[in-house]
């Protein structure tokens, strides 16, 4: 165990970092900019973030919880709550999935009570305050004046009670998630210590807490199970509460230390940063870190102040770009560079809420493989939604937070040694896995072609190869074929894209540690995106059987993207932009492709995900993979439309109100966004030197680097006011600048870059412009051919025909399951397909050729005939009517397709033999994925017939496996019959109801069948 010593120093180097900022805040002249964040933004709509006391990156989140469940009560608070359960110390921001919100602290007064229902309390908007570092609001219930502040590690509560002889505090560690266990006991009349043990989006999520408190508490009592345990001073279990009870304490002040490790952990941190219980000092020294961080950016003007705005209303009506303002009414003159400071600020404090720092003052932190370990010279982290943040905020961090952004690939390699993964959404100590991508992969390449690189670039650069060279979503599919396949994994075409860009990250990181074999690999898994580009329609579409998943339709969301549909994939190829071009007719028909995502009318169809938001024609700025294409323009002969879009997006999609974000926060990137899309840059291919140019919303913004450098870009034209602004002119360091992309080291080496804007688009100025570079030309693939089959089973003989993306290809194929090569059959002309056929083809380019794309065609049986009782759920109809007799099994990835579900009713089907025929067995496949609701069936009875209309029961067959087993899997209800019948009617018994240990008890199974066989 770390000396007293060891934290002693730790806490030495914080006040010294903290000096080191007052000092650099010296010499740069910081202003309060903390004054401007409005922390109530996103915690209306769909922001899901919360408002409570935090500090930058902090391990404690101390915030209200208003809601308990639901969609919107992710981060445990939402705007338009009037009740309060209780402070937690523990919240995540924007997130689309619920955690955290542990150890909940709720003063009251009177008889304590356990029961969350009695001891909660409304509260009034009024009385709610927040700003970074400090919440404030009002019992109502009660009459208790609640004020919460934070360091980084510990939580800091400030109670001021009624007068009043019993003042209470309860402490609930049954709140929320699903409790494993968790304990507290009382140390003496000033402290209590606990433990709780929780799984929800992690699965296995461990916080220790140590409470002190400014004054003795009189009296307490420990509950289980809301029962209070007669002099007991601790306690344990799932459903563990206490009260302290305090006599007309006026007021008290509570600090909580928390620790992922241990109490004696969670007490160090309490010693180490919060000594004194001096609240005042611990807010004003919150303030100021904040406003060390905030003031690395600093911004002036925006628009028009409110002094300015006679010169610009219409009879003093004016229509501010975050809301208008009523039509032909009076109204008082708006702030614009007022609002749009705030919007960016509080912007800049949102991206620096996450990730969140894991390790205590000693240096330990609890690792992905469940032990203990030491962060040796950084500070471990964890939340890293890196599916959204690697696009915009890993980016930004780059710039102005390059030490975090080092400790946090430090992060990830400690990750990488404890469970041999480099991170893909970590929460706590749990991998969740959520999302889609190895998006660690262009955050570490993102930082080291930055010249952040005092890691282990070695240990990096295997542990990118493993994680990319494993076995898991769809990555195998994806090595073998050259892209993920609709018929074998779900999410395929979002996945292929996803990955060809890590694959690109690996290349670059390749060519910077010299290593070109790895480099000729990875550059051309980079360009498997090709194998989805539809060249015929110009989307990214998904692959079956050898072509292309039909019927399609790109507005349609479905389980072929992620979170999206093909409008909002289409161009999520930053890597390559210019090929994609190339492919999709050159310029001017990718700008048009491009107006049209903007501009059409069409609306979504399809699932309805709520995440698909902040829509401008199909464009979706509420959800990440849309968030670089309106940067596409300037890759087009009309750049001018970026700022346009740019300038549009800035407007409508961000406010200061509580639904100013567009969707889900994500941990910073929503807000990441507007940080840098303000600036005027954006890094649309992390990984990359070169950051867009687009249009800075300030008149000045100066970027204090941590090099002691600045780089201050110019706008006097951000104050026209209402309306777009487009770029005139560019200069860098007082010289012409001529280029629509800066590229990094003009921003490290600092200086000063100015762009002229006006109110018109100036395309004589920007049409000369030099475009930015986004092309693959080394090792270059040729793309997978496709196969056009009217379906995959058939009753009559069929035509199919072979094609190819790259029109000098020439395709080969084989039809017999043959491998095909240069020396196979050359296609032709379309092929006749009259039975069971497995189609193999590859298209060659000067002897390089693609992988083999392939097709399997099956023959119907024409002597039986399926006719449906009960009918299918319309979501999942599989591909119709005769669906279970079609010759194509389902596999145990349902995503995928291939079953049809029942809900409500059992299954049942009868078939028509054509006559009375001999039947050895007959059987029926089903699927179980208890978690998700699909359950085998209890039973499969099996009746016969001669007439169909008297039946008899010929066989029953009952599952094998209990819905307790929640492992996904296949189970074939399979009877030996050894008679002859006309009909068989099959009748697949619903398990019904799910059972009260299930998550959703009391909700009704499914039933998930493929695949009639009668033998």
């Amino acid at each position: 165990m770390p000396s007293s010593r060891a934290i002693v120093s730790s806490f030495s180097i914080a006040a010294i970092l903290l000096l080191s900022h007052i000092s650099s805040a010296q010499k740069r002249k910081d202003k309060d900019y903390a004054q401007l964040v409005n922390p109530f933004i996103g915690t209306g709509g769909h922001g899901h973030t919360y408002p409570g006391a935090v500090m930058p990156f902090g391990m404690v989140q101390l915030s209200p919880d208003t809601r308990l469940e639901g969609w919107d009560g992710c981060s445990g608070y939402h705007y338009t709550d009037t009740v309060v359960y209780g402070f937690s110390h523990t919240h995540l921001s924007g997130t689309g999935i619920p955690d955290y919100c542990d150890v909940l602290f709720m003063p009251t007064t009177g008889e304590p009570q356990f029961k969350n229902t009695e001891y909660r309390s409304g509260f009034k908007k009024k009385n709610e305050i927040a700003t970074p570092g400090y919440y404030k609001t009002l019992l109502d219930k009660y009459n208790i004046g609640v004020e919460l502040t934070a360091t980084t590690r510990v939580g800091v509560h400030r109670y001021s009670y009624p007068s009043t002889e019993k003042a209470n505090i309860i402490i609930d560690l049954q709140h929320r998630d699903e409790v494993l266990d968790s304990w507290i006991e009382v140390v003496n009349d000033h402290e209590v210590r606990g433990y709780r043990k929780s799984k929800s989006w992690a699965n296995n999520q461990q916080v220790y807490f140590y409470a002190k408190f400014s004054k003795p508490f009189k009296t307490y009592g420990v509950a289980s199970n809301n029962e209070l345990l007669e002099g007991k001073i601790k306690a344990q279990g799932k459903n563990i509460k206490m009260y302290l009870q305090f006599n007309n304490p006026g007021e008290v002040i509570t600090k909580v230390g928390i620790s992922a490790v241990s109490a004696e952990g969670a007490l160090k941190n309490l010693d180490a940063e919060v000594p004194d219980f001096d609240f005042k000092k611990i807010q004003k020294a919150a303030k100021a870190t904040w406003n060390a961080e905030l003031n690395k950016i600093q911004v002036e003007g925006g628009g028009p102040s409110s002094s300015q705005q006679s010169a610009l209303s219409d009879e003093g009506t004016v229509n501010s770009p975050y809301g208008p303002a009523p039509a032909g009414k009076k109204v008082k003159p708006i702030d614009y560079a007022g609002i749009k400071q705030t919007i960016f600020y509080t912007a800049l404090y949102h991206s620096m809420l996450a990730p969140n720092i894991y390790s205590d003052v000693d240096g330990q932190y609890r690792g992905m493989d469940q032990q203990v370990h030491t962060a040796q010279g950084f500070n471990c982290y964890t939340v890293f939604s890196l599916w959204d943040t690697y696009r915009a905020e890993n980016p930004l961090l780059a710039l102005i937070d390059r030490k975090r952004t080092l400790d946090f690939i430090k992060s990830f390699l400690a990750m990488y040694d404890q469970g041999g993964l480099l991170p893909i959404w970590p929460l706590a100590s749990t991998e969740t896995y959520c999302m889609i991508g190895n998006h660690s992969i262009p955050v570490i390449v993102d930082a080291y072609a930055k010249g952040i690189r005092d890691f282990d670039a070695a240990k990096a650069f295997t542990a990118m190869k493993a994680a990319v060279s494993r076995n898991q979503f769809g990555l195998d599919i994806y090595r073998k074929n050259g892209a993920a396949l609709s018929d074998q994994e779900d999410a395929s075409v979002s996945k292929t894209l996803e990955y060809a860009y890590d694959d690109w990250c690996i290349a670059q990181m390749a060519k910077m540690l010299n290593k070109p074999n790895d480099y000729a690999e990875y550059i051309q898994r980079a360009q498997y995106w090709k194998n989805v580009y539809n060249n015929q329609n110009g989307f990214m579409q998904a692959r079956s059987n050898g072509g292309w998943l039909t019927p399609f339709d790109p507005t349609e969301i479905n389980g072929n993207y992620t979170e999206g549909n093909s409008w909002q994939y289409s161009f999520m190829v930053p890597q390559d932009v210019e090929t994609l071009m190339a492919k999709m007719g050159g310029k001017e028909a990718f700008e048009a492709k491009l107006d049209e995502l903007f501009t059409t009318e069409s609306k979504l169809k399809g699932s309805d995900i709520p995440d698909v938001a902040g829509l401008i024609g199909q464009y979706a700025h509420g959800n990440e993979p849309s968030h670089h294409m309106a940067y596409l323009y300037n890759f087009t002969a009309s750049p001018e439309k970026t700022q346009f879009y740019i300038d549009r997006i800035l407007r409508e999609e961000y406010s200061n109100k509580p639904d100013g974000l567009a969707g889900n926060e994500d941990c910073g990137q929503m807000s990441a966004w507007y940080v840098m899309s303000s600036l005027g840059i954006y890094n649309i291919a992390p990984g990359q030197q070169a950051f867009q140019v687009g249009v800075p919303q300030f008149d000045k913004a100066v970027i204090n680097l941590e090099n002691g450098k600045q780089f201050t870009i110019l706008n006097s034209g951000a104050s026209i006011g209402k309306g777009n602004i487009y770029l005139q002119g560019m200069s860098l360091a007082k010289k012409t600048y001529n280029k629509l992309y800066l590229n990094f080291d003009d921003i490290a080496n600092g200086g000063e870059f100015e762009v002229f804007a006006g109110k018109l688009a100036n395309k004589l100025f920007v049409q000369d412009l030099e475009r930015p570079t986004s092309k693959i030309t080394d090792s270059l693939i040729v793309a997978n051919p496709y196969i056009i089959a009217p379906a995959k089973s058939f009753k009559d003989p069929i035509s199919i025909e072979i094609k190819s993306a790259d029109q000098d290809a020439g395709i080969y194929y084989t039809l017999d399951g043959s491998t095909p090569t240069a020396n196979s059959t050359p296609y032709t002309k379309p092929i006749a397909i009259a039975g069971n056929t497995t189609v193999k083809a590859i298209a060659i380019i000067k002897g390089k050729s693609s992988f083999i794309d392939e097709a399997n065609f099956i023959k119907l049986r024409s002597d039986i005939k399926l006719t449906l009782v009960n009918k299918y759920l319309p979501s999942y109809a599989d591909k119709g009517d005769e669906s279970l007799i079609n010759g194509i099994h389902g596999t145990a990835n349902w995503h995928v397709g291939n079953w049809q579900g029942y809900q409500g009713k059992d299954l049942e089907a009868i078939i028509d033999m054509g006559a009375i025929k001999p039947v050895k067995q007959v059987s029926i496949g089903t699927l179980q994925d208890s978690n998700a609701w699909i359950v085998f069936p209890k039973y499969v009875q099996y009746w016969v017939s001669d007439d169909g209309r008297n039946y008899k029961l010929a066989a029953t067959v009952n599952t094998k496996v209990d819905i307790k087993d929640t492992n996904l899997q296949t189970q074939e209800f399979t009877a030996p019959l050894n008679l002859n019948t006309h009909y068989i009617k099959i009748i697949a018994k619903q398990y019904g109801a799910l059972p009260d240990w299930h998550e959703s008890k009391g909700s009704q199974s499914y039933i998930f069948a493929d695949e009639i066989t009668v033998e």
